[in-house]
Parts: structure tokens; C-alpha cells; sequence
């Protein structure tokens, strides 16, 4: 039998709150948990995994809304590939163009500029 985990175990391993666990359900970036009799949630390796994902797209500065969509895609349409896979590249292609300006920036700075003599 798997081993499930408790809210307060899955916001440890994942470095989120309680509250952005419960904001995440809520709002359907992460499936409805399943919940023990005494009504607690109960986490499975496949949802800490999912959560794990969400929090890299997060990092990436992915927003919420496209979150959602890319969730709603896995959820009701998992054979999606494809829209799934431009989702994330759309995402990556503005990741990549932010960076680009970021180093523009950078290298156009008065410090940098200063450093460099």
C-alpha cells in the first residue's frame, strides 16, 4: 500500500505553505485530494509529484492562469499532448526572451560598465 502524507508532510517536502496547498486545490491547479474518515487530506507520491511540478512552473514565472490550463488539460484531456506541449513552450520561449533582456540590462548598466575598467 502507498504511503500517504499528511498536508503539514506535503508543505515540508515542498517548501509551500498549508495555505498555498489549499489555494492550489481550490482554485484546480492540483486535483481534489483524497481525505482520510476524520476528513484530513491524505497526499499520494503522484500528488506530491504534480505539486512538485507546479512549484518549478511557479519558479519559472509561469501565471497562475496558464497554470490552470495546463492543469485542466491533464485532468480532462491527458491525451492532450500536444496543446500541453505548447503550453509549455509558449511559456519557455518568454522565459528564454526575459533572460535575454535581463543580460541586455545587465551588460548595459552603469555598474557593469564601471566594472569593466
Amino acid at each position: 500500500m502507498e504511503r500517504e502524507l499528511t498536508i503539514q508532510q506535503v508543505a515540508e517536502a515542498t517548501g509551500l505553505s498549508i495555505h498555498t496547498l489549499r489555494y492550489y486545490e481550490r482554485c484546480n491547479l492540483i486535483a481534489p485530494i483524497h481525505r482520510a474518515k476524520n476528513g484530513h487530506r491524505r497526499y499520494s507520491s503522484k500528488d506530491t509529484s504534480w505539486i512538485e511540478f507546479l512549484t518549478r512552473l511557479r519558479m519559472t514565472g509561469m501565471p497562475i492562469r496558464q497554470m490552470q490550463e495546463y492543469a485542466a488539460l491533464m485532468r480532462e484531456q491527458p491525451e492532450a499532448i500536444q496543446q500541453r506541449r505548447i503550453i509549455l513552450e509558449k511559456h519557455q520561449q518568454q522565459v528564454l526572451e526575459q533572460l535575454d533582456q535581463l543580460q541586455q540590462n545587465r551588460q548595459d548598466s552603469p555598474t557593469s560598465k564601471q566594472m569593466r575598467v
